[in-house]
């Protein structure tokens, strides 16, 4: 692994983006991994159609914070139809690093939560 990413990683999992809770929000959602015991709360809120905000709370490893950090990052501003096209291949394109099974599983999470709530 290229230790560029992995001190992206780092600093996703150590500072997050949107981290927390919204005050106001639309929707909100948990999720959680068992096989690792991450758990995961996201809240979004919509102006019509896009997202206005997103923020997320939880406890997880460097790689599900730093996944959701990334990915709350990346979808604000954007309208829910943009959202279908995110996948597991788009979250390995932002982390930008191999993972096991496992590992990806918690890479996921918080795309999970997001599919979850812009239902």
């Amino acid at each position: 692994m290229n230790s560029i990413y992995q001190e992206i990683i780092i600093d996703h999992y150590k500072n997050p983006r949107n981290f927390g809770q919204l005050k106001k929000y639309d929707k909100k959602t948990l999720v959680s991994n068992p096989f690792c015991g991450d758990k995961m709360e996201m809240t979004i809120c919509f102006t019509g159609n896009k997202i206005k905000d997103i923020k997320f709370k939880g406890i997880g490893c460097a790689i599900s914070q730093a996944s959701a950090s990334m990915l709350t990052e990346y979808v604000k501003n954007k309208k829910k139809n943009q959202l279908v096209k995110l996948d597991k291949n788009f979250i390995l394109k932002i982390l930008k690093i191999e993972l096991s099974p496992l590992r990806l599983k918690c890479a996921l999470l918080p795309l999970e939560a997001l599919k979850k709530i812009t239902k």
